[in-house]
């Protein structure tokens, strides 16, 4: 079976024209009417100025970059789930408004860092690069970079020119650009504001209107947004940014400074609108309940800010700002069962870095990294143990949980050595991983990525992983095994659309053969069948079914005694993930 093609510059989530948005904006008449492109205007729900004049920017400089950041991650917050709850493809796995807002987040916690001017432009342009998670998340540090690296003065002329570089960088840091996506609406928004001629306030509205207008218009240009009848995601996320920056230059902006949509700030809050709590705890949360997990909201939320708990159907993503790191553990620890944690102390983010052995997983100045390793990005208590018993250092995440760049680049460091072979094992994680080895190699490693897409992909390659042949050669094989892997996946749909095998409905079991829905049935055995029956051919070797949560060891019997009759070896692995009741692999 052929392989796809590049992955695509955007994940697949995106904001639906069907279905009222959940920011609190009231669009007014039939939910279901397509949206025009005053929806998507900046115009549309900007607050009032508070009984106030409001004070417009003539210039947008390292203040009003700071206020931007915060803004945007508000925002972004706020739209969130109207982001991540929808999807070209209606799977459970959308999560480009998380990754977006996440990586903002990373960005606030950066500048929270520095006070003074000239550590602006640096903490935003490392902050979005170390903390961005997801192909979306990966572009929108690329438009932070072009933009904040070329606004010079921050006058309406310099931002035009400035949104201008940051498309252009975005187009050429994707090896294939589409149209249709988050780099043609902010292609088309910078073409406006470049055309306007205006000042600061008349560029910036120019631009989110453009911005708007082009969002709009990007089921016009992929045939998958318009079957689904939804706009780019990632194209959004970049609207919802450029109307946070109109709200700034133009002094409307009701920012909140706690992340998770807590409308005040608590005491403590500095000056930059970042709360004064000196760590920073995250951990990834399995088995909690519904009830426990709101629970958890409300106890961090008591103890910090920055709060964001994301996930679903049991793991959870946390992270929160606190002084009390021990009462935030034990919350995560009644809540459920907490792993993944690393607590980080902001002070010792700030200043030079010493040369301590170890110190965020880098090695010291006598301790030079040797050997190679594999680094993959796994979901699921089996699957991660497959591949540690296999002799891979495990990151957690999988669709719906990207791993950030700095979570990949310490798992990198960590491993201690000198070569390492990436494996993303999800589309939408491959550029994530690529920024982490490009910063990897600038401190002297060795870093391939094997863009795997699936698990299934990132098994084969593992299997044939051999430390004692040169590295080039050990990476081909590890490539040409994943290259010969055919992976399907049973999933369950989360509501009614258009998919390429004809239209589904929530609850009905999919079929996806590398990536693309091809089978809608009702019993996952059967649509794992009918999947089986397309991929296994005369020359097949191995089938290998890993069981999710939700599956038994029978459903991997019935599936054995179904292929009895092929001459193939049948592997039956308990994977443990999430939302995926059934992976297949055929090599």
């Amino acid at each position: 079976m052929p392989k796809p093609g590049p992955l695509p510059q955007t994940s697949q989530t995106a904001a639906t024209v069907n279905t009222p948005s959940k920011t609190g904006r009231d669009w007014g008449g039939d939910a279901r009417r397509r949206r025009t492109p005053a929806d998507y205007s900046s115009k549309a729900g900007a607050p009032p100025a508070l009984g106030r004049e409001a004070t417009v920017l003539q210039a947008l400089g390292p203040a009003g970059l700071r206020a931007w950041c915060v803004a945007g991650l508000d925002l972004l917050a706020q739209a969130r789930e109207e982001i991540d709850g929808l999807n070209v493809f209606p799977v459970p796995d959308g999560d480009t408004g998380t990754n977006l807002q996440l990586t903002m987040t990373a960005v606030v916690e950066a500048l929270a860092a520095t006070t003074d001017d000239a550590g602006v432009v640096p903490a935003v342009v490392r902050g979005s690069l170390m903390g961005a998670r997801g192909n979306s998340g990966v572009i929108l540090s690329q438009l932070l970079r072009g933009l904040c690296e070329a606004l010079g003065g921050g006058t309406g002329p310099e931002l035009a020119g400035a949104l201008l570089v940051s498309a252009t960088g975005a187009y050429d840091a994707v090896g294939v650009p589409v149209e249709g996506t988050v780099l043609t609406v902010a292609r088309e928004a910078a073409e406006a504001g470049r055309g306007s001629r205006a000042d600061l306030a008349g560029v910036v509205a120019t631009a989110s209107r453009a911005a708007g207008e082009s969002l709009a218009r990007t089921p016009d240009l992929l045939p998958a947004l318009r079957e689904a009848g939804v706009v780019d995601a990632g194209g959004r996320g970049w609207c919802v940014l450029l109307q946070a920056l109109e709200q700034v230059v133009t002094g409307t902006a009701a920012v909140r400074t706690v992340v998770g949509a807590r409308p005040t700030a608590p005491s403590g809050a500095t000056a930059h609108g970042v709360v004064a709590f000196d760590h920073e705890v995250q951990f990834l949360l399995e088995g909690a309940s519904d009830d426990a997990v709101e629970r958890l909201r409300s106890e961090l939320g008591s103890l910090g800010d920055s709060l964001v708990v994301v996930g679903s159907d049991g793991l959870h993503k946390v992270h929160v700002h606190v002084t009390d790191v021990g009462a935030a553990l034990e919350a995560g620890a009644r809540a459920g069962s907490p792993s993944q944690t690393t607590v980080t102390r902001f002070a010792d983010q700030v200043g030079t870095c010493t040369e301590r052995p170890g110190r965020d997983g880098r090695p010291g100045r006598d301790e030079r990294p040797v050997g190679r390793r594999v680094v993959a990005v796994v979901q699921g208590a089996g699957l991660e143990e497959i591949f540690r018993l296999a002799g891979a250092e495990v990151v957690t995440g999988g669709p719906s949980a990207s791993p950030s760049t700095r979570e990949l680049l310490d798992a990198v460091r960590a491993s201690r050595a000198g070569e390492v072979v990436l494996l993303p094992n999800d589309g939408n994680i491959c550029a994530v991983a690529e920024a982490a080895a490009a910063q990897a190699r600038l401190e002297g490693l060795s870093v391939r990525v094997l863009p795997t897409r699936s698990v299934l992909e990132g098994l084969a390659a593992l299997s044939v992983a051999n430390g004692a042949t040169p590295f080039d050669d050990d990476v081909a094989c590890m490539a040409a095994a994943a290259a010969g892997t055919c992976w399907a996946e049973v999933t369950t749909a989360v509501r009614t659309a258009g998919t390429p095998a004809g239209p589904c409905r929530a609850g009905d079991v999919l079929g996806l053969l590398e990536g693309d829905v091809v089978v809608i049935g009702a019993d996952v055995e059967q649509v794992a069948r009918d999947l089986l029956a397309r991929m296994v051919v005369a020359t097949s070797e191995v089938v290998t079914v890993v069981l999710g949560r939700g599956t038994t060891p029978a459903h991997g019997e019935r599936l054995t005694t179904h292929l009895a009759d092929r001459d193939v070896e049948v592997v039956v692995l308990d994977g443990g993930q999430l939302h995926r009741p059934l992976l297949l692999g055929v090599e």
